[in-house]
């Protein structure tokens, strides 16, 4: 799978400097924290789940999460779970009849219990799927998540990873924001291996205090939101080798997808002053909080997004590919010679870039331009985005 491959390869090359490299589920971790890009949620009930899946996929989807946790009942637990079963095996007969490769799976459950038990339930299907994603997630909660995913790791014979949510009342409420953060720290380290990323649940911090943002807001608007995810990036995604992807939250707006991309001409006012970016989109103004939101999650340390609707994927992949300027930049950085540090001005004559001090940085960038691609000198996001529609 790679990232816009369900565009056309000659619209591909028209778009892009350098296109999104191919990767698999048995790609590196560090490959795979990157391209998990718009994880789109399912519930885990939906009666055709597997066509879903199959569907998403051909339209540029690489990673989802099918749910048995907040978004089903309390009583549909038990369907929900033999549905899995029986869709994976429909999943397992459909990509052997074409050959088609599903994104990346993961299942989202509520206790530990239930690991082993799909994992055993699943059989031979389970090669497809790439792991867990564990709610509430704190210290104590996560040992027994994260034991219970080594031991079905080892019965299975297959790496499988996890995806913790960070998402209880211990790590909102400040009394208790510290030590949470701390513990959260020590267990995802233990089991850093299996960790492919941490989720942020901002739905649930919101619930906490009755609060929801409108669709105007972003949630680093909501200034409890903004102050936990400054923390949890500060403990959990330093760039020294001891931090982890962190991928953004939920947007919870959308329309039906004919409605929000209407093709009129309009200059989304998020866009401005972006040299790039400043051509008229085909977007209405109920979608500039969600662009809005990405580019701030990129500013704020977090990459990728948690999605519930099909028509937020393709944004959230055309504003992750790397422009032209951004790869330049990085490249002069990270240039051997350039190894002892110094100030150069950029290619574009724009800015200084400052060796050592944006050396992650220039790193981080080219790591998202091998999964993403590089767009091509005269190509934005309006571009990226009608492409990945039409694909």
């Amino acid at each position: 799978m790679r990232h816009f491959g369900h565009i056309p390869s000659a619209s591909r090359a028209g778009l892009f400097h350098q296109e999104p490299a191919e990767f698999t589920a048995d790609s590196p971790a560090r490959t795979l924290a990157v391209a998990l890009g718009a994880t789109l949620y399912s519930p885990a009930t939906r009666p055709k789940l597997a066509d879903d899946v199959r569907k998403q996929a051909a339209r540029g989807v690489v990673s989802m999460v099918l749910c048995l946790e907040d978004s089903i009942d309390d009583h549909d637990v038990e369907a929900a779970e033999a549905n899995l079963v029986r869709q994976f095996a429909d999943l397992a007969a459909a990509g052997a009849a074409d050959g088609a490769e599903p994104p990346l799976l993961f299942i989202r459950v509520r206790e530990p219990r239930q690991i082993p038990d799909l994992v055993n339930r699943l059989g031979e299907t389970v090669r497809l799927l790439s792991g867990f994603v564990l709610p509430k997630f704190t210290e104590e909660r996560g040992a027994a998540f994260l034991e219970a995913l080594t031991l079905a790791e080892n019965d299975c014979g297959r790496r499988l990873f996890a995806m913790p949510v960070l998402e209880s009342p211990q790590l909102l409420h400040l009394e208790t924001r510290a030590d949470t953060l701390a513990g959260i720290a020590r267990i995802v380290d233990k089991y850093r291996d299996r960790v492919l990323a941490l989720r942020l649940g901002v739905t649930d911090f919101c619930s906490a205090y009755g609060l929801r943002r409108s669709p105007d807001m972003t949630a680093y608007d909501v200034q409890l939101v903004a102050h936990v995810i400054a923390d949890v990036v500060n403990v959990l995604g330093r760039s020294d080798g001891t931090g982890f992807t962190i991928t953004g939250p939920v947007w919870e707006y959308f329309r039906a997808q004919e409605r929000m991309f209407k093709p009129q001409l309009r200059r989304s006012p998020f866009l401005e002053g972006r040299a790039e970016e400043l051509r008229t989109a085909l977007i209405e103004h109920d979608l500039d909080g969600l662009l809005r939101e990405i580019e701030l999650d990129r500013a704020n340390g977090l990459l990728g997004k948690t999605c519930i609707h099909p028509s937020h994927v393709v944004p959230v992949h055309a504003l992750s590919v790397v422009s032209h300027e951004e790869f330049s930049d990085a490249q002069d950085i990270l240039r051997p010679e350039r190894g002892g540090g110094g100030v150069l001005r950029s290619a574009y004559t724009n800015k200084m870039n400052e060796v050592k001090p944006h050396r992650a940085w220039a790193e981080r960038t080219l790591l998202r331009a091998e999964v993403f691609g590089v767009a091509r000198e005269d190509v934005g996001f309006v571009e990226l985005l009608t492409a990945g529609l039409a694909g």
